[in-house]
């Protein structure tokens, strides 16, 4: 049937605004900021304007390690060009740099329809990477990380933002020492991220971005960034983000600064690198080779792998930007966003438990049965009280079903166990709390931490034979960047259900061959369960 004149008439003039909204630029395009210009490029197989590596604080070198990120240096030298890879921050074993704090910015090309005003400025997503805490990068190549979100619908044109922060004892030594010391911060992990939403603040307009329009998004330790800084008093009131997008958030324990087990660590990190006894530690761990802290570092998140501690280094409960742990934040619902967007993988928790918890024989001390069980369980949560353990065995029997799982075995027990305490629950409080919050579950087979990547991360061919699932999955994330909505820009048609509000009780299902809304009363009641001895946790 033949589209009536005035849809065609409006079908065209569609088309007429879209060419001449996305124009192709003939050169490189360069952009004046406060402290230098930068020279960016352009892809046109992906019709991308691009740069990749622009500073956004000094070097953490030196003086800064273990400090609050600086104001970076003015460039004197000409054009800065950014079309070009830049350094990790170091990481676990050997690889990257203390000049490490640059970031990347990517969007469909843009030119400014009106200078001085709003009018044109498009939504910004800033991007942390994942790595539980230890290891990660921000460096992209052509086409970008995150680049199927954005392209899975030409309704969607926002600007994305990746950046670097330290990790590992770099990002994340503590004790009374580091906090009394001039010259020393907490936390400076989550600092970096702060100067990255406080650079979009001062330049993001001059690549076409709104700083009044950002969300912040990140998988994994990425996705516990995004925690940290919706939680953040230090981030209170200052609006730096109005939109946030959690996927299987790594949110580790968060001990207090000076707990026993933070100044253990600093002990051991000053004992390790041969500053035990000098007069001034803080000195002496600044002057420290890298590689000599890194082994120190990876010896300790090793040892601590599955322990008490996990992988060692994380977020910390300070006085000045992470005041208060997820748990209390939540019972206030002391948030820095309105509008949320989470999710998390059936099966993900078993990334993280030792692996001899799925054989009889067993291996690093752990075994398949009821007392390998008993004694992992008392190892990775030994603040439970006797009544609090029998409450979980309740909750998570020997045998049983939660929502799109069922379980006979103590692999998939203690794995259930670990996946929603520090994953999935952490998902759903952030997005239950919310003004307006939504959550979503990944079932894909083997559905393990990371499985969902595949259809968002890099383009690649799963995404065209399965339309389907990276419509309606990346569909729903992109619609929610750019809108607040993750339904405004819904990509399937109406035969496919939409992204369900949590404060209805249902979430989002992504199984394989079909989308579905699914009921989240058994993880409620399991959630609320891990909030109500949070602070025995502590997380």
């Amino acid at each position: 049937m033949a589209l009536p004149l005035i849809a065609r008439l409006l079908l065209l003039l569609s088309s007429i605004l879209l060419i001449i909204a996305s124009p192709t630029p003939v050169t490189a395009p360069t952009v004046k900021l406060p402290y230098g210009t930068f020279s960016g490029a352009y892809s046109s197989t992906y019709n991308l304007t691009y740069y990749r590596k622009i500073p956004f604080a000094a070097s953490t070198a030196g003086k800064n390690r273990f400090r609050a990120p600086q104001p970076p240096a003015t460039v004197t030298n000409g054009t800065y060009n950014t079309d070009q890879a830049f350094d990790m921050c170091p990481q676990r074993t050997v690889n990257g740099s203390e000049d490490c704090l640059y970031l990347g910015v990517y969007s469909r090309p843009w030119t400014p329809s009106n200078k001085g005003s709003r009018q044109g400025l498009r939504p910004v997503l800033l991007t942390f990477y994942g790595g539980g805490f230890i290891q990660g990068s921000a460096s992209f190549s052509i086409p970008p990380s995150g680049f199927p979100v954005l392209n899975v619908s030409q309704q969607n044109d926002y600007v994305v933002v990746y950046s670097n922060y330290r990790t590992n004892v770099f990002g994340f030594l503590s004790g009374k020492k580091i906090a009394q010391h001039r010259d020393t911060d907490l936390n400076t992990a989550l600092l970096d991220q702060r100067a990255a939403l406080e650079w979009i603040q001062k330049n993001i307009k001059a690549f076409g971005g709104d700083p009044r329009n950002v969300t912040i998004w990140g998988q994994s330790a990425g996705g516990g960034s995004v925690v940290a800084q919706t939680i953040a008093t230090g981030n209170r009131g200052k609006n730096l983000f109005q939109k946030a997008m959690s996927s299987s958030p790594y949110w580790p324990k968060t001990y207090r600064y000076d707990s026993s087990e933070n100044e253990a660590l600093y002990t051991a990190v000053v004992k390790g690198v041969g500053c035990a006894g000098v007069q001034d530690e803080i000195s002496c761990l600044k002057t420290v080779d890298v590689q000599t802290l890194r082994d120190v570092s990876l010896n300790l998140s090793t040892s601590h792998q599955y322990t008490t501690s996990s992988f060692t280094w994380g977020p910390v409960i300070d006085d000045a930007f992470l005041t208060t742990p997820l748990t209390t934040a939540i019972k206030h619902k002391a948030l820095n966003a309105e509008l949320l967007l989470t999710s998390y993988n059936l099966h993900e928790g078993e990334n993280f438990i030792p692996p001899g918890l799925n054989s009889a024989s067993g291996s690093g001390g752990f075994n398949s049965s009821t007392a390998g069980f008993n004694a992992w369980l008392a190892g990775y949560l030994p603040g439970l009280r006797g009544a609090d353990i029998q409450k979980l065995k309740m909750l998570y029997p020997e045998n049983g079903t939660a929502e799109e799982i069922t379980w006979n075995t103590s692999y998939t027990r203690a794995g259930l166990i670990y996946r929603d305490l520090q994953l999935a629950c952490p998902a759903y409080w952030l997005s239950v709390s919310a003004r307006k919050g939504s959550l979503m579950e990944y079932t894909i087979s083997p559905a393990k931490h990371a499985s969902d990547t595949i259809y968002w991360n890099q383009v690649n061919a799963v995404q065209t034979s399965d339309p389907l699932t990276y419509d309606a999955y990346a569909g729903a994330m992109a619609s929610f960047v750019q809108t607040g909505d993750p339904n405004a820009h819904k990509v399937t048609n109406s035969s496919v259900v939409g992204v369900p509000s949590l404060k209805d009780g249902k979430q989002f299902v992504v199984r394989s061959g079909e989308i579905a809304n699914g009921n989240v009363d058994q993880l409620e009641k399991r959630c609320a369960f891990w909030l109500s001895v949070g602070d025995r946790i502590p997380i």
